[in-house]
């Protein structure tokens, strides 16, 4: 079975609602799209009825959307439509609704500009042995002498 995968236009309606649970994240807020058109007969453009679309982000993707997007921004969001079932703990009626699962979010570039900055790498911890320490720590294990810092590498002759 394949997914369908399906691409929005519009802009940010709602603050992002960010959420962790057991080192699990996700992120969700609704986009807003108007479809437009032009009137001939009076030479305008008209707005039709606003379609406002729920989207989810998880893991990555949603501390990116975090950090990135704030009301009123223009974005282009591809994912997977899913319909999310739940309990209604007052009435005990089972609500659905259709979300949108993220797999990209991004800035709409036709009506901005935005700068990109790459992820930062987790940090190396203190445990973890530099590069130099290894190599001279195989060298020290096959019977070769590790230079030291601003040293040249000799041989070891036998």
């Amino acid at each position: 079975m394949s997914d369908n995968t399906m691409t929005v236009y519009g802009h940010v309606g709602t603050e992002v609602d960010f959420r962790e649970s057991n080192a699990f994240c996700w992120a969700m807020f609704r986009v807003g799209s108007t479809p437009r058109y032009f009137d001939r007969k009076q030479g305008i453009w008209r707005d039709l009825e606003t379609v406002w679309i729920t989207v989810k982000a998880t893991r990555t993707l949603a501390e990116n959307v975090k950090a990135s997007l704030t009301v009123g921004e223009p974005v282009v969001v591809i994912g997977r439509i899913r319909t999310h079932t739940w309990q209604d703990p007052t009435t005990r009626e089972t609500q659905r609704r259709d979300v949108l699962e993220a797999t990209a979010v991004c800035h709409d570039l036709n009506r901005g500009t935005t700068t990109f900055r790459r992820n930062e790498q987790p940090a190396a911890t203190e445990a973890t042995a530099s590069e130099g320490e290894v190599v001279r720590a195989f060298e020290a294990s096959q019977g070769e002498q590790a230079p030291t810092t601003g040293e040249s590498r000799q041989p070891v002759s036998a």
